[in-house]
């Protein structure tokens, strides 16, 4: 697997990395500490994201506090699987947490709207865009916990273990989705949906179980799907919503002069600690390149077979909600506006709504 570790090496250590960074942290000097923050994610523990984003954030956040805030890790789903995230924090068993709202389907119904198929190549920019939809409108989804940070991921792409040129190659292949509007995706190019957890993935692509996954190209390298999925096609599925959450009790204990410290520092972690952006993901996408995958982009009149699928998605999508009374066309149309702000083009967004 390079680096001198095999898979089951790998996962072994992911899963105790998991536990270990629970009790590795926030420790120590706490007599002097005010508050020591126990932050949960599903993340693996030697992914980019707890590497390059959820440690240094932290660490920013105990060197601006001046030592009065520390934390403890806890990584791999060690608290819980990645569905239960929201409720682990919002149910107090860890103070702050990355949560994956598309995980839990009906619940957060309009914040599904951040993971509408669009060219979004930086979590800096998902982020500026889910938390300017946050405060127009998703807050009202989100009652009884502090939201600190709301985003819908980045691209994923369709990695395939053998390779797909047309809408034709799809049809009838098994891939995983992450749910959400993937699944309707999945569905509108033909092939047919499975979820499973990520975790499950490399296995269940090894054994022809499934044929593919449709994931983003950091989770595609953390979970070292480049060994099985040999073909990626680079068009947009969008991704899932998600974010920093934290429990409203521990959020009322922050005293008041180290909130707006908290609150800078992990209103937008990826511009705060580089971690996943646009220049991120280039290096990302090279590193997939060199580990022989073949990156596929499709041509625009093969592309726009595929999107017109996912635009008339995004119509049955906003059907649906509206039929339960929900004000989703103006969601979408907002959700334009803000990527359009920011230079994104939202591929699944209906052209006839503007």
């Amino acid at each position: 697997m390079g680096n001198g570790l095999t898979r089951r090496d790998f996962l072994r250590n992911s899963l105790i990395g998991g536990i270990t960074l629970g009790t590795g942290f926030g420790h120590y000097h706490l007599a002097h500490a005010q508050a020591n923050l126990r932050f949960s994610t599903w993340h693996p523990p030697l992914s980019r994201e707890v590497r390059t984003v959820w440690i240094p954030m932290l660490e920013e956040l105990k060197k601006r506090s001046k030592d009065r805030i520390h934390y403890t890790m806890f990584a791999g789903a060690a608290l819980g699987k990645g569905p239960e995230h929201y409720d682990i924090v919002a149910k107090g068993l860890s103070d702050m947490g990355y949560f994956t709202a598309t995980w839990t389907p009906g619940r957060f119904p309009l914040t599904d709207v951040l993971s509408l198929a669009a060219w979004v190549d930086g979590k800096d920019i998902a982020t500026e865009i889910g938390n300017a939809m946050y405060r127009r409108v998703l807050h009202k989804e989100f009652q009884g916990v502090k939201m600190i940070e709301l985003n819908g991921c980045i691209q994923s792409f369709l990695w395939t273990r053998k390779p797909v040129r047309r809408l034709e190659d799809a049809k009838g292949l098994k891939i995983r989705t992450p749910g959400g509007h993937q699944t309707h995706y999945i569905k509108a190019i033909g092939a047919e949906p499975v979820f499973m957890p990520l975790g499950d993935v490399y296995l269940a692509m090894e054994t022809g179980t499934i044929d593919g996954v449709v994931t983003c190209p950091p989770l595609a390298l953390a979970y070292r799907l480049h060994e099985i999925a040999k073909y990626g096609v680079v068009t947009t599925f969008g991704c899932v919503s998600e974010g920093v959450v934290m429990n409203m009790e521990s959020w009322k204990k922050i005293s008041e002069d180290l909130r707006p410290v908290l609150e800078d520092v992990c209103h937008n972690p990826f511009k705060t600690t580089g971690g996943l952006t646009r220049e991120v993901y280039k290096s990302m996408m090279k590193e997939i390149e060199d580990k022989k995958v073949d990156l596929y982009t499709l041509p625009s009149k093969e592309a726009e077979r595929w999107y017109e699928g996912f635009r008339e998605a995004t119509r049955r999508w906003v059907s649906d909600l509206e039929a339960k009374g929900l004000p989703a066309k103006e969601v979408v149309r907002m959700y334009n506006e803000e990527c359009e702000k920011r230079g994104v083009k939202v591929i699944a967004f209906p052209p006839e709504w503007r």
